[in-house]
């Protein structure tokens, strides 16, 4: 502050200051600066040598090295100077010409006043200094644990006092004002008593303040400052203030002569008091009438008030602290630009290119940045660049870009080799000192050591942040691309050899981290951790089939077939990389090594598309083609209900190919909710999937995103910008594109779903091979001219083909079992509602009971609870089991009606109805809120009334009443 702050000002003004008026005013501060920088250095390398389990380095050699040298008699000097009476009056003298007094007004508001009152103070702060070192010695040297180091200490210590210190106390003993050990002046690097102490010190003046209103002092100051008798002019007389200055506050008081019959006798009465953020502080020229006076300006009020001290010094003293606290902020801006300039006007000292390749200027023919863009952290973003450059911009020494780092690592593949990277980054690591300055080198010759100063800045910022910065980046490598390592062994083994040279004691504690995190990577890839939810998953659902042989398209359960496709699809998404993307890398020759997760799973959407085509057209028979796609489309909704938006537009893609798409009489049969299901599927793709865009940034995951819109938007980047913005210039701005997809993709890769494995099932659509021994281009031909017999264009009616199979083709519906809800997974996720409020509930009891299952004899269906508003929540909510999907958990949501599917057109022939065994499982009963239709003729032997029937829609088989689904009340039959 004193040299970059105030002596520049006179510097730079040589018309109006001499050097010898300079010197006079700041005697010796460059040397005393010179010295703290020799000594801080000496102490820096004495660290860098401390052994790592030696915690108490051995400093004594530098102050014994420094005393002997009589380097510490710069300080003798400087205090002569600057306690000399003619130090003051030559500073006075300065300020009284009034052409310097408009020079430093010029500066900056308040400045001259900094100069005047706060300069002289902190010129103080360097005797303050020299003083503190004696203290420290002494502490040293009584406290060391290394008998050598303390015998220097002690030698360092009684060498400057017979040198030093009896001539300083001699200087100083006068003028210099009393300060505890190793406190600093206020304002400028002031070390504030704890808070504990502050507010009790705070406190206690409050207390001994009568007419106290408003805040607590401690709430709105941090600490207290010092306090004061000030004369105040009035309008009649003068009159005192005892004055309490508090950081933010300006108190003034009057003795308390009154007394209290209460007890309570404060020992001060409030006067005035000003925030300091609202005053400004004024000098007040010498005059007969009043001495020593200063002014304090309140905002919006027109008159100021006016305070005089008894001496000069009193009032020096209050300006000083006062200017101090006002113009703080703008006297470290002040050196905060300085210091800018100079590190802008002074670059670091780098070693040669030929002896560091990454030491190269940047320059428009090695780097580009994007136009008038930057980071959310005010960086700037990097278009493009050679090899070299981004890994300097990648190990940076100014700044960390951890976003640069993920983006780089996830795209380097495209124009750089592992083995290549690991190379780059290990001499990027190694960097060589800067050649030495011709002053420097002139020293040497002479025999002595020079001081390198630019060494010293050139390790400190920039050597250790790069060295820390290429640490950083191994870490991130084996932590989030460990695969480059499994691939490569010899890679791994390359980065462990590298990591056992490297040395420092701050730089060991990174290598430790990188050596865990591998054999972190190496144990997970051993065996992948088993994934434990907070609920049970859902139990198997089964229709027709539970051998493997037996398993089709209409035996399994729809929704069955759609959790177990939503696990794998989940699994083949969750597995791929983001290296398997970058490049197009699923398009190369050596796509099987690059990309074998990825083609996986393009393999099973392909398979499991072209399947759902040959299962609609392979069905003949028009009865079977509807049960079919009606299946399918049962498929789709549970996807949706799933949010496996792969799996939906799977689906979808197969009902708009072209064997299927023009199977117009089939698609007419379905029923108007499946008919909406669909269209509302077909119209995610819709508008370059905006629609799905939107629901997939609305939806909780677990979730198996679309993968194909990312490939086609990768290949869109790919092939729409050049991997070189010119000749040797890496166009990177491509790779943040793809990097930002990447992105997206591991965002959906972390949430498992909460659904148990059916391996049998998993395993048939695992080995789907639709094509047999057909290639693609001969199924698909196949399936239009399939498509093309079973409905030929153009005709009224579709053709006639006997049922191939024998099994009932109505589908058990996409609602879960009711065995679901006494499972523990489903009462904890849809609570059931009580007939009655309970008396006392016991929270313990409730979760033993919810592991209670109640039996039911063979047969039966399974009956609901006690009467109650059927629960509203999705079936499919148990599949999200560690994400809250419902916000009133535990309270019984409003019923909502249910929407009813119409009964299939009715033969022209009277149909055989198959029996109860051939039937499968009864529908459940319809919601008890539906209000019943009034019976036509009510049975007395059935415990409700019948639903009347429609067409023969009630038949007894054998017995048993089937009752089948409600109708919606709007539809209508066709005649």
């Amino acid at each position: 502050m004193i040299i970059k702050v105030f002596r520049e000002s006179f510097v730079q003004e040589k018309k109006l200051f001499s050097e010898e008026s300079i010197d006079a005013v700041f005697a010796n501060i460059l040397d005393i600066h010179e010295f703290s920088v020799t000594l801080l250095g000496l102490l820096e390398d004495a660290m860098e040598m401390t052994d790592e389990g030696n915690s108490s380095p051995a400093i004594g050699e530098c102050f014994e090295e420094l005393s002997e040298g009589q380097e510490f008699e710069v300080y003798f000097y400087y205090a002569e100077t600057i306690m000399d009476r003619q130090h003051k009056q030559t500073v006075h003298d300065l300020l009284a010409r009034s052409q310097v007094a408009l020079y430093f007004q010029s500066i900056g508001e308040g400045f001259k006043e900094a100069v005047q009152y706060v300069l002289p103070r902190l010129l103080l702060e360097p005797i303050y200094h020299c003083l503190h070192y004696f203290e420290v010695l002494k502490i040293l040297a009584k406290t060391s644990p290394s008998e050598e180091d303390k015998e220097r200490l002690i030698a360092a210590s009684d060498l400057l006092h017979s040198t030093l210190q009896i001539e300083l106390d001699r200087v100083c003993r006068d003028g210099l004002p009393k300060r505890k050990a190793g406190e600093s002046w206020l304002g400028f690097n002031r070390r504030l008593a704890s808070r504990q102490s502050s507010i009790k010190k705070m406190n206690e003046i409050q207390r001994s303040v009568d007419g106290w209103e408003g805040k607590n002092i401690n709430e709105s100051c941090n600490d207290f400052i010092m306090e004061g008798v000030l004369g105040k002019t009035g309008k009649r007389a003068y009159t005192e203030r005892h004055v309490f200055l508090f950081d933010s506050l300006f108190l003034c008081c009057k003795p308390n002569t009154r007394r209290s019959v209460t007890g309570n006798n404060a020992e001060y009465r409030l006067k005035e008091k000003f925030p300091m953020r609202k005053i400004t502080i004024n000098d007040r020229d010498e005059n007969d009438e009043l001495k020593h006076a200063f002014e304090v300006i309140v905002k919006d009020q027109p008159h100021p008030t006016v305070f005089f001290a008894k001496t000069s010094e009193e009032k020096s003293n209050w300006m000083a602290v006062l200017t101090a606290l006002h113009y703080k902020s703008t006297l470290e801006r002040m050196l905060d630009t300085k210091l800018a300039d100079e590190d802008r006007k002074q670059p670091l000292r780098l070693p040669s290119v030929e002896q560091y390749r990454f030491a190269k200027e940047d320059s428009s023919d090695n780097i580009v940045f994007e136009e008038g863009q930057v980071s959310s952290s005010g960086v700037q973003i990097i278009k493009g660049g050679t090899l070299l450059k981004l890994i300097a911009r990648l190990t940076y020494h100014t700044y960390a870009d951890l976003s640069f780092v993920r983006t780089f690592l996830t795209t380097y593949r495209s124009f750089c080799k592992p083995q290549e990277l690991l190379s780059l980054l290990i001499e990027r690591f190694e960097i060589p000192d800067p050649p030495m300055t011709g002053e420097d080198e002139a020293a040497m010759s002479q025999g002595i050591a020079p001081v390198r100063e630019d060494l010293k800045k050139f390790r400190k910022e920039y050597t250790q942040p790069i060295q820390l910065r290429v640490l950083n980046v191994f870490r991130h490598w084996v932590d989030q691309h460990f695969y480059d390592f499994e691939r490569d062994p010899e890679l791994l083994q390359r980065l462990k050899v590298f990591l056992s040279t490297v040395k420092g004691k701050g730089m060991r504690k990174w290598v430790e981290s990188i050596h865990k995190t591998i054999e972190r990577r190496l144990n997970t890839e051993q065996g992948q951790p088993e994934i434990t939810f907070a609920q049970t998953p859902p139990p198997i659902e089964y229709h027709l089939a539970k051998s493997p042989e037996d398993f089709d398209l209409m035996t399994l359960h729809p929704i069955e077939i759609a959790r177990q496709l939503t696990l794998l699809e989940s699994d083949l998404y969750r597995a791929v990389k983001p290296s398997e993307l970058v490049g197009c890398a699923w398009t190369k020759k050596d796509k099987h090594i690059l990309s074998p997760n990825l083609l996986k799973m393009i393999r099973h959407s392909t398979n499991l598309t072209l399947w759902f085509e040959k299962c609609i057209v392979d069905a003949e028979n028009f009865e079977e083609r509807i049960a079919v796609v009606s299946r399918i489309v049962e498929i789709l909704m549970v996807f949706q209900e799933s949010n496996n938006f792969n799996g939906t537009l799977e689906i979808v893609s197969a009902m708009q190919s072209a064997p299927i798409h023009r199977l117009e009489h089939t698609f007419m049969e379905l029923s108007p909710k499946k008919r909406q299901a669909l269209e509302e599927a077909k119209e995610l793709s819709a508008d370059h999937f905006k629609k799905y865009q939107e629901k997939l940034r609305s939806i909780n995951p677990p979730c198996v995103p679309f993968f194909g819109m990312y490939l086609t938007n990768i290949l869109h980047i790919e092939e729409g910008n050049p991997d070189f913005i010119r000749e040797g210039i890496i166009n990177f701005s491509k790779r943040r594109k793809v990097a930002e997809i990447t992105g997206e993709i591991q965002q959906y890769q972390n949430q498992p779903y909460c659904l148990a494995v059916e391996y049998d099932i998993r395993a048939f659509f695992e080995n789907l091979n639709p094509m047999g021994q057909m290639t693609e281009k001969e199924l698909t031909d196949y399936m239009y001219e399939k498509s093309m017999e079973i409905e030929p264009r153009n005709s009224k009616q579709p053709n006639k083909f006997p049922r191939k199979t024998d099994y009932q083709l109505r589908s058990p519906g996409i609602k879960p079992s009711r065995h679901m809800s006494v499972s523990t997974s489903s009462l904890k996720s849809h609570p059931v509602a009580l007939s009655s409020e309970p008396k006392a509930f016991n929270f313990q009891k409730i979760q033993e009971d919810d592991n209670v299952q109640t039996s039911k004899p063979a047969g039966t269906p399974p009956a609901p609870p006690t009467p109650t508003t059927p629960n509203a929540t999705s079936p499919f909510a148990e599949v999200f089991a560690p994400v809250m999907i419902d916000g009133s958990r535990g309270t019984p949501t409003p019923p909502k009606e249910e929407e009813l599917i119409p009964p299939p057109i009715p033969p022209r022939k009277k149909r055989e109805f198959p029996s109860v065994s051939e039937m499968g499982p009864l529908s459940p009963l319809p919601s008890p809120d539906v209000p019943p239709v009034p019976p036509r003729d009510r049975d007395p032997s059935h415990g409700r009334p019948p639903i009347p029937p429609r067409r023969d829609s009630v038949h007894n088989v054998n017995g048993a009443m089937v009752i089948p689904e409600l109708p919606p009340r709007t539809y209508k039959l066709k005649s």
